[in-house]
């Protein structure tokens, strides 16, 4: 899926009083951070996450392996902080966080 500039500033608006909800340390993603970003994506839609990480190649590398792996939409990177958004088409239609077409 890719969207559009007014989808990603409409998710940015959404996003903006989120507060990060995963948190990946200094020892890099793990099987466990990745069940758990897995599970917060799938029933949040759009979430953020912080990557403590000095070095600013290795944290854009986790945060692309982050969207490579679950398939999910970097909307938004500030400093050390991803905005990220994967539709779930599971989820009842009315409680899908609904984004406006392009």
């Amino acid at each position: 899926m890719i969207l559009t500039e007014s989808q990603k500033k409409y998710l940015r608006g959404r996003g903006h009083q989120l507060k990060p909800i995963i948190t990946v340390g200094n020892a890099g993603l793990s099987e466990s951070v990745l069940a758990e970003f897995e599970t917060t994506l799938a029933h949040h839609e759009l979430i953020k996450v912080k990557v403590r990480s000095g070095d600013r190649d290795v944290r854009d590398q986790i945060i692309k392996q982050l969207c490579d792996n679950q398939s999910a939409i970097l909307v938004q990177r500030i400093g050390n902080i991803a905005l990220l958004y994967r539709a779930n088409p599971d989820k009842k239609p009315e409680a899908r966080l609904r984004i406006p077409s392009s």
